[in-house]
């Protein structure tokens, strides 16, 4: 069977489903998001660690489309908010949105955003070579809400400020390299499973 057949099919029936089955794809992503949240390495000069939450966000945008991603990240949030630990490192609760990485979460939640309307809105962008160069907004959509909320954290915590260097160091140039190879991970594994293929 083509591949692209399954995938054909895959989006045809989500497109279908009721709102209850779109729901639960939803909430699937969000345990995806926080499944993948725990994957974590801290690095001592920065209170923000490396995870594979971006590269949960880029799936979901692809899978679910533009309202649905965006709601399943939003579901990953607001439970997250309400208790349920899987943000990173088992976290949960209000502290973590104000927290010095909350500003990387409501960054997710416009990447997903992003990515599912690139996915449904140009069919092209589906496939290599548009693919990656599509995803790279979606760093920026992270990374600067990121920035601003780490560097007011930071404000409150230490009293000032910090320059601008010392905030992409903390917040930023850690991160990059690992962002873009999970950006060429889901390209690939999207590309994948939208081109056509013989078995």
């Amino acid at each position: 069977m083509h591949l692209s057949l399954i995938t054909e099919r895959y989006y045809k029936w989500r497109s279908q489903s009721s709102f209850a089955s779109k729901a639960l794809l939803s909430l699937g992503g969000a345990c995806l998001i926080g499944a993948l949240a725990q994957l974590k390495i801290y690095l001592p000069w920065t209170p923000v660690p490396i995870t594979g939450q971006s590269f949960a966000v880029i799936m979901m945008g692809a899978l679910l489309g533009r309202w649905w991603g965006g709601i399943g990240t939003l579901m990953y949030i607001g439970l997250g908010i309400i208790g349920v630990p899987w943000f990173a490192g088992l976290n949960g609760g209000i502290a973590v949105l104000l927290g010095p990485t909350g500003g990387y979460l409501i960054g997710y939640l416009m990447a997903a955003f992003y990515m599912g309307f690139v996915m449904d809105n140009y069919p092209r962008a589906r496939k290599l070579p548009m693919l990656f160069p599509a995803m790279l907004p979606m760093i920026v959509m992270v990374y600067i809400p990121g920035l601003i909320q780490l560097g007011l954290w930071l404000n409150i915590v230490k009293g000032s400020f910090p320059g601008i260097p010392q905030l992409l160091l903390m917040g930023a140039s850690p991160f990059i390299i690992g962002d873009l190879v999970k950006a060429a991970a889901g390209a690939l594994l999207i590309h994948g499973i939208s081109t056509e293929k013989k078995y």
